[in-house]
């Protein structure tokens, strides 16, 4: 081989070579610059995510918050109605007590009426069927009298109380101190704190 042919082949070479390198230059600018549009794009899409996280996350707290609020607004609304049920139940229980005992107020005069009479019974009629009769009127007014809780007012020997008994006298006594009661006129009847006749009495002076 002439040194004239050795040389052209090294050009040849050279030459090759350098296009070589020109087109690895050159797909590396592609890719280069293809990785930049690929980050530039990538980079609005995931601002638009973050900005879709921001607000879905604004929408929860928001979603938290009412059903807080409705949470609160129902609590205070049962709690309400509670109260207002007990004070309503409350109410009807002392309306239907004023009632009773309005009514159990009237019936006292009665039962004073049939204790008189069976304490005015001479001894020969006593056992007749009528006395026992009107004795058995007289046990149920009294079982009637028990179930609403009404007690007799009987105060001899008590200090007299203003609030539960009326004083229609004064006596000197020798057994009773100034301001105890010495005789009951008539029985007064409670139920509880309501007085529902005070008992008719007479005070050692």
């Amino acid at each position: 081989m002439t040194d004239e042919t050795i040389s052209t082949a090294n050009g040849a070479d050279a030459e090759a070579a350098n296009k070589d390198n020109t087109n690895n230059e050159d797909k590396n600018l592609k890719d280069e610059q293809t990785t930049q549009e690929n980050a530039s794009a990538e980079a609005p899409a995931q601002e638009e995510v973050s900005n879709q996280e921001a607000v879905l996350q604004a929408e929860l707290e928001a979603a938290r918050k009412e059903a807080q609020t409705n949470m609160d607004g129902w609590q205070r609304a049962r709690a309400e109605f509670l109260n207002y049920k007990k004070r309503t139940d409350r109410d009807m229980k002392a309306a239907h007590q004023r009632a009773s005992l309005d009514t159990i107020s009237k019936v006292l005069p009665i039962v004073d009426d049939f204790g008189r009479a069976l304490e005015n019974i001479p001894e020969d009629l006593k056992d007749n069927a009528w006395v026992n009769g009107t004795a058995m009127i007289l046990k149920k007014f009294d079982k009637l009298l028990e179930d609403y809780d009404v007690q007799i007012l009987d105060p001899v020997g008590e200090p007299f109380d203003p609030h539960k008994h009326e004083a229609v006298g004064m006596d000197d006594s020798s057994d009773y101190e100034s301001g105890i009661v010495t005789t009951t006129l008539q029985k007064g009847y409670i139920s509880g704190d309501n007085v529902l006749r005070p008992a008719l009495v007479r005070v050692a002076s």
